[in-house]
């Protein structure tokens, strides 16, 4: 008999351990609104520079749009939380979350 790591998927792909397929987990990895946009506004002030190659201003201008997304996401979650709160007890929002573009 073979035991599983807990780190490893289970037989159907899904992680148990509320990993990345977990659909309310976040990855602890995951940097918060407000260090996203604080890192932006780092990535800004290089870009801005004008002393960084193109490979260099490429992998910061792909790093923001990264950041960019994130941060969009997150308000996203807040948003229908909020929503969410402020209805009605007896008229409920119910609405599938939207999926990234991606």
């Amino acid at each position: 008999m073979t035991t599983k790591k807990d780190d490893e998927p289970d037989a159907l792909g899904d992680d148990i351990t509320g990993g990345k397929d977990a659909p309310d987990a976040v990855p602890e990895n995951t940097p918060s609104l407000e260090e996203r946009l604080k890192r932006l506004e780092e990535i800004v002030r290089s870009l801005e520079a004008a002393d960084l190659d193109l490979d260099a201003a490429l992998g910061l201008f792909e790093e923001g749009v990264e950041h960019v997304r994130g941060a969009e996401a997150t308000l996203r979650v807040a948003e229908f939380k909020v929503e969410e709160l402020l209805s009605p007890e007896d008229d409920p929002v119910i609405r599938p979350l939207e999926e990234d573009p991606e």
